[in-house]
């Protein structure tokens, strides 16, 4: 009988720890949806479905605007992040764990901060427009901040971690020997590099979309303290319906629609790419 109950022991603390903090909250959210009423009189359970009709069709625009710009910066982030963890698992040698260091230290920072420290940079004076100004290279009226350039620019630098680690992580665990073979076997770096090394770090790839494309399309922050009306996120409506208008049956349908999207997007990521055979990739 211990032996049968070892492992639900095990992960009973896990359960329990996301049963109260994910679950139940999922669930209140939910029955918030559909509930009727305002912030004085208080809200009642009718069963409103209406809500997720109306939110979508008064805040379509930047639902779809929150899946480009998460999109677009999680593109952006593979084809930077390869390139870094490819440098770092072949060729950093004895100072890895420094580089790897070095990497996560702006993340000692605050994410809010850190967003405003980008404010000061893309700002029309700033220290990487204004030097281009006076040199020429630059018209007097170019400005990025207010655009999306200047938010997916945001998204891109807070969550280059979040991509660059677990490819590192599945380049790591490539045996060099491997590589060695595909030469031996007369293949160029660009074949070897097409043939084994991208199909074995696919699933670094995957975790590392599902580890920023989830939290970018939601992310709020980077939009608000970067772009401007124009580039309003999906996250900057549902903080807004939350703690400005107080309308908890629209935020929390707007919340449960997002998460839905997001879902959808990820299992048709998951299919298209075949996680059977990168699961089968990364076991051997």
């Amino acid at each position: 009988m211990r032996r049968r109950l070892t492992p639900y022991l095990l992960v009973l603390p896990g359960g329990l720890w996301l049963l109260l903090f994910f679950v139940v909250p999922m669930v209140t959210m939910l029955s918030l949806s559909l509930q009727e009423g305002d912030i004085v009189s208080g809200y009642v359970f009718t069963g409103h479905w209406q809500t997720y009709a109306d939110v979508l069709v008064n805040y379509r625009v930047q639902l779809v605007r929150s899946l480009v710009y998460g999109a677009i910066a999680t593109v952006v982030l593979i084809v930077a992040a390869f390139p870094v963890a490819y440098w770092i698992a072949f060729h950093g040698g004895r100072r890895k764990a420094s580089y790897l260091f070095l990497l996560l230290l702006p993340f000692f920072v605050s994410f809010v901060l850190r967003t405003i420290s980008w404010r000061y940079v893309l700002t029309d004076e700033g220290i990487l427009l204004g030097p281009l100004k006076d040199a020429g290279l630059l018209p007097d009226d170019f400005h990025i901040l207010g655009t999306p350039t200047a938010v997916i620019l945001g998204l891109v630098y807070n969550f280059l971690p979040f991509m660059v680690l677990p490819i590192y992580v599945a380049l790591e665990r490539i045996d060099p020997r491997v590589v060695e073979a595909a030469r031996d076997l007369y293949a160029g770096p660009v074949v070897a590099f097409r043939k084994v090394v991208l199909p074995l770090a696919l699933p670094g790839v995957f975790a590392g979309v599902l580890m920023t494309f989830v939290p970018a399309s939601s992310d709020y922050v980077n939009s608000a303290v970067l772009g401007s009306s124009s580039t309003a996120m999906i996250g900057q409506v549902i903080q807004s319906q939350y703690l400005t208008s107080s309308n908890y049956p629209a935020a929390s349908a707007l919340s449960f629609t997002l998460m839905a999207v997001l879902l959808i997007g990820v299992f048709a990521y998951a299919r298209a790419l075949g996680t059977e055979d990168v699961m089968k990739v990364a076991a051997r």
